[in-house]
């Protein structure tokens, strides 16, 4: 026993010696969320990541991104909270015989101590096949939780299998402002960083530093602490570090690409996609980054000799050409002076007209392989081999004997007449060829039409049939609907990883879609009375603990405390969605400027709200021509009032007097943009009647006793029969108009 212990103090004196003399880097690994800087959108307040670390609920995970972006430091946050046993390897050191001493540890465990076992794998990418293939069962039957830490893309570098039963998060590169709390961490901490000691660290120097870093928090760190060690104090005992001594400490921007990586193949593909949007300065700015880093120029030749064909195409047939020329001239002149060559394919590209219509081959071959087997006309079969027994190419129109060159005839098959590949852009040169194509298509139609008297086929025909038939299954009001979910999200562009709140969820028509577009973030949903959330407690029960909406259950009047308190007290959120949130609500201004505090820096908003006062009017729809004139006049009087009423706030604004009132909101930018939609509406008997019922103390008035105001019963009876006639099971074009409220926040806001 006494050998134990010196063993066990010898280990406790080492450690404490690696503490003291690990790399500032190391020293200042956080060791709680609270610590840990950036990679808000993944473990802010509220956010899925954040909460299963905090419950220890974790299932399998995937971080991926940059160096120095935090993967390794959020595994050992997780060693630090988890209850379970967490196990550490090194993919690149450990084998197939690691692994399996991991799986007997872990079964021992939970056999003997009920616990379940973590294990991290750093750079997990490069385990190979059999080492991925010995983890897989046990990751799948639940003996393993694996948290893999990689830079390199999962989706290709990883198991399929191991990926698919795990959960991705990418992390960003740290932006300027957390890298400065990285520098401001490491000069206040007196444990670990350098609080214990006097610095000055010029604005200039540290704004360097945190430049040439480039989102990497280590190498900032590593820079820091060379400028420290090597800079001896002034007389006053203060270490003073300037800019002059953070370039030497700091002294190259380190641009980060791997050819084999990622990152080679994210930065070729920013440099297609800006030729390809005709940008050149970002289309420049990419490839100098490519050649910076040591990329060889004639991969990008080659990338461009694709673009050249795939993205300008027919619209400059010379561009083609253009990059060729400029490929042979690079292989003549080399480097440095190449470059000059590669700029001219490149800037030649971006500022080209563009057209994919080469595309069509591709339509074309996906036909091919899904077609049935169809024999080639007999009109443009080989004549100089069967023509005598077979009559092979009888009836084909030599286009040379013709006026400029072409007659009109059909070339495909007779299952085909009429199928179209090629569509010609309206681009450069080939607006020209598209309206010749055009012209003769059109000649070759009718001579189809001639020939067999039918219309060209149209493959899409059943796909479009269905898609209709699905809409009216689903109803009118359905469709209407499912427009407006798409237009409130589309409108606030949803990112894998926002934080999400839908204001007035109801029966879940924007969480659960929200949800699935967000699935590393996260989304909460109000409900405003019991029977909304019952509904979509078990809507949401479908889903798994951690992926499922968080549903609060609150009132107008408190929500966004109830929000606060659910979710943290500093929970603000990248999305704020809603429908018919401000329609009842008579101080609406107070209302949207509670909704607008909720929201985090740069965040957005969209609420669809319906405008009642500029909806459908009975009298729009109604013939009331037979009957006497007072009782229309008296009839449109009525309906004026309803859709007029200034006491009654469903009534009394339109879209732009709501803009209006809620544009002196501070903090906010807004853009109300209203639409109106038609819904097919069979009117019944009991709508009918439903306008003349009569109300209960409070209620909005019906139609039927304002009238009965102005007209006598016999009147309003003759009225009502008269709208039965007009309407009873009929279907009308109902009018809907809507208001779609887009705002973003100008900035953060601080908790009062």
């Amino acid at each position: 026993m006494p050998a134990l212990e010196n063993i066990d103090l010898f280990e406790r004196h080492r450690d404490e010696l690696l503490k003291k003399t690990a790399p500032l880097a190391d020293r200042m690994r956080p060791r709680t969320l609270d610590e840990f800087i950036g990679q808000d959108h993944i473990i802010g307040d509220g956010r899925l990541l954040r909460r299963a670390i905090q419950v220890d609920q974790l299932s399998s995970l995937i971080f991926y991104g940059p160096p120095g972006t935090g993967k390794t430091t959020l595994a050992r946050i997780i060693a630090n909270t988890t209850k379970a046993q967490f196990l550490s390897i090194n993919a690149v050191l450990a084998g197939v015989k690691e692994i399996r001493e991991s799986i007997d540890l872990a079964q021992n465990t939970l056999a003997l101590y009920g616990k379940r076992t973590i294990l991290f794998v750093d750079e997990v990418h490069r385990f190979n096949k059999s080492q991925q293939d010995a983890l897989l069962p046990h990751v799948e039957n639940g003996i393993l939780i694996l948290i893999g830490a990689t830079t390199e893309n999962p989706y290709f570098e990883v198991n399929k299998a191991l990926v698919s039963r795990s959960r991705v998060f990418q992390l960003r590169t740290l932006d300027e402002n957390d890298l400065k709390a990285v520098i401001k961490q490491a000069l206040n901490d007196k444990e670990r960083g350098y609080g214990k000691i006097n610095v000055e660290l010029e604005q200039d120097a540290s704004d360097h530093l945190v430049k040439v870093a480039n989102g990497d928090a280590r190498a900032v760190l590593n820079a820091l602490e060379l400028a420290l060690e090597t800079t001896r104090p002034s007389d006053d005992g203060v270490i003073r570090i300037n800019r002059a001594i953070a370039e030497e400490s700091i002294q190259q921007r380190a641009v980060l690409y791997d050819k084999d990586g990622d990152a080679h193949y994210d930065t070729i593909s920013a440099f297609i996609k800006s030729v390809r949007g005709s940008d050149p300065d970002a289309a420049l700015y990419w490839m100098a980054k490519m050649v910076y880093a040591g990329e060889d120029p004639r991969f990008i030749f080659r990338r461009m000799m694709i673009l050249a064909c795939e993205d300008v195409g027919m619209a400059d047939p010379r561009a083609l050409e253009v990059v060729l020329s400029a490929a042979q001239a690079f292989d003549y002149v080399g480097l440095p002076e190449g470059r000059y060559h590669l700029a001219h394919a490149c800037l030649y590209l971006s500022t080209a007209p563009k057209s994919n219509s080469s595309m069509a081959f591709f339509d074309a071959l996906n036909f091919v392989t899904q077609e049935t087997s169809d024999d080639v006309p007999n009109h443009l079969r080989d004549a100089s081999r069967d023509k005598e027994g077979f009559g092979h190419g009888a009836g084909y129109l030599y286009p040379h004997a013709y006026r400029d060159h072409w007659t009109a005839q059909q070339y495909l098959p007779s299952s085909l007449q009429g199928k179209t590949f090629y569509q010609p852009s309206d681009q450069g040169f080939e607006k020209e060829i598209g309206e010749q194509v055009n012209r003769r298509k059109e000649a070759q139609l009718e001579a189809m039409v001639d020939q067999e008297n039918s219309g060209p086929f149209d493959s899409a025909g059943n796909e479009q049939g269905q898609t209709k038939w699905l809409e009216r299954t689903l109803g009118s009001r359905g469709a209407h609907l499912g427009k407006v979910r798409e237009r409130v999200l589309d409108s606030c562009s949803l990112q894998r990883s926002d934080l999400v709140l839908d204001l007035n969820a109801r029966t879940g028509l924007l969480t659960f879609e929200a949800m699935r577009r967000t699935p590393d973030g996260g989304v909460w949903a109000v409900a405003h009375d019991q029977k909304a959330f019952s509904t979509l407690t078990a809507m949401a029960d479908r889903f798994d603990t951690l992926s499922r909406p968080q549903i609060v259950s609150a009132d107008w009047e408190n929500f966004d405390s109830a929000l606060k308190k659910a979710a943290g007290k500093s929970v603000r959120f990248d999305c704020i969605v809603g429908r018919s949130v401000l329609a009842r609500t008579a101080d609406k201004k107070e209302l949207f400027g509670r909704i607008v505090k909720l929201l985090g820096k740069n965040g957005r908003l969209a609420v669809a709200e319906t405008v009642p006062s500029e909806g459908q009017r009975i009298s729009e729809l109604a013939d009331l021509s037979d009957l006497d004139k007072s009782i229309t006049d008296k009839f449109l009087e009525c309906e004026n009032e309803i859709f007029s009423d200034k006491d009654d706030p469903m009534m009394n604004w339109t879209a732009d007097t709501l803009k209006e009132e809620l544009s002196c909101i501070a903090g906010i930018e807004l853009q109300i943009n209203s639409s109106v939609d038609r819904q097919t509406r069979r009117l019944k008997a009991q709508d009918i009647d439903y306008w003349f019922r009569k109300t209960s103390e409070g209620e909005r008035k019906s139609l039927g006793e304002r009238l009965c105001r102005l007209l006598s019963e016999s009147e309003i009876e003759l009225l009502k029969k008269r709208l039965h006639r007009c309407f009873d099971n009929r279907e009308v074009n109902w009018k809907v108009s809507d208001a779609l409220i887009n705002g973003r926040s100008k900035s953060a806001r601080s908790e009062k």
